[in-house]
């Protein structure tokens, strides 16, 4: 039996917009999407890492009562919460495909420590560095 991290979850207040915004914009494609009750179970796989899932969970029952739920999306929309990173072959290149599909980024691609990163959030607050991979084109 193999054993590891297969599913890391960020905060969202919407998630058909999440789903919406990591599918058709970032290029994730969905892995999971259940229901019980009021409870939805969604998460979404980049297509090169298909043992990874990113689950996408409104704070909220049963996990949290409201105060709880209202004090995390605060703090997700200000994007408070640890930046996620995702890896690149070209920074640069995957900024203008990105940008072109309706990503807002928080800042443009900067040379920095030997490569390249940018920065963007998704719709919740949920902050993202893009860094180019290491001996990748420039």
């Amino acid at each position: 039996m193999s054993q590891g991290i297969n599913v890391v979850g960020v905060y969202v207040d919407d998630q058909d917009q999440a789903l919406d915004f990591y599918v058709n914009k970032l290029g994730f494609r969905v892995h999971t999407d259940v229901r019980n009750g009021a409870y939805r179970w969604l998460t979404v796989q980049h297509p090169e890492q298909p043992l990874f899932q990113l689950g996408l969970f409104t704070p909220g029952p049963p996990m949290h009562d409201e105060a709880t739920a209202q004090a995390l999306r605060a703090l997700v929309a200000k994007g408070a919460m640890p930046a996620l990173v995702l890896a690149v072959a070209d920074c640069r290149a995957t900024y203008k495909q990105l940008q072109a599909r309706g990503v807002e980024f928080t800042q443009e691609p900067v040379d920095r420590y030997g490569s390249v990163d940018a920065g963007f959030r998704d719709p919740a607050g949920n902050g993202w560095k893009m860094i180019q991979v290491a001996g990748s084109s420039t």
